[in-house]
């Protein structure tokens, strides 16, 4: 069975407005002589992707071994169908709050200076699910700090540990401040509730299908009402949740659980 991707995608969709159209060129860097400064405690295979169009540039032979793909022809999708269903709703989340530490946080002058990881499962070349560590860098910005394209290392920890903490880390590099072990616990009811509550099921409804990229008349449509409706319910929804746009908003609702595939 394939993993539930929607979610996933609908946080980075959400984030287009913050990654570059421009080409920017690595810089000379040796992806090599990178992946081996940052700790590996077990078999790794890296990746880079551009996040303009959602494509690998490159993929280590190792993932081979590890997944028994071939690093000439595999696609981002490809990685993405190894992760284990139940662990694609935390993943989704975990983008969301990365995605928010790198825009609300850390600032864009300061992006390529931290490292997020975070623990899935993904399926392994003999079929069975092994807890992987995923680790991420921001290779190349814009002008205006834009994301293009990052450094994805995923290292199979499963013979450190089989259990997940749900956990996700912002580690700061080169003396930047580190932002440990931010707890993403979906199986915790009070937790979503209390979240819940914030929106009426109504309004959860529509940001549902605002986070799938609907437009207010496709949503009308949907729904059967308005689109003064649906733009009514937009603006209360934007004031309730405290943020300034929809790309706010829809991380914010994924990584907290408010929406949730």
């Amino acid at each position: 069975m394939k993993p539930n991707v929607d979610f996933l995608h609908a946080v980075w969709n959400s984030s287009k407005e913050n990654i570059s159209k421009k080409e920017v060129a690595l810089e000379g860097l040796n992806l090599d002589e990178l992946t081996n400064t940052l700790f590996t405690n077990g078999p790794f295979y890296y990746f880079v992707v551009d996040f303009s169009d959602m494509k690998i540039n490159y993929m280590s032979p190792s993932v081979k071994e590890i997944h028994g793909l071939n690093p000439e022809d595999v696609i981002f999708q490809d990685i993405l169908n190894k992760t284990h269903p139940d662990d694609m709703s935390f993943v989704a989340r975990a983008e969301a709050t990365a995605w928010d530490i790198v825009l609300n946080k850390i600032g864009r002058s300061a992006n390529k200076k931290y490292k997020m990881s975070y623990c899935f499962r993904l399926r392994t070349k003999d079929g069975s699910y092994q807890l992987i560590q995923h680790q991420c860098i921001i290779l190349t910005t814009d002008e205006e700090g834009n994301v293009r394209k990052t450094l994805n290392i995923h290292t199979n920890i499963n013979h450190l540990t089989t259990q997940n903490n749900y956990k996700v880390s912002a580690i700061g590099m080169f003396g930047e401040p580190s932002y440990i072990d931010i707890p993403l616990v979906a199986a915790e009811e009070k937790f979503l509730q209390t979240r819940q509550t914030l929106f009426t099921k109504r309004e959860t409804q529509l940001i549902r299908l605002m986070a799938a990229g609907l437009t207010s008349a496709a949503i009308a449509e949907e729904l059967f009402i308005s689109i003064h409706t649906v733009n009514s319910h937009r603006k209360k929804i934007i004031q309730k949740s405290g943020c300034k746009n929809v790309v706010q908003l829809v991380i914010k609702c994924v990584a907290e659980g408010i929406i949730q595939q």
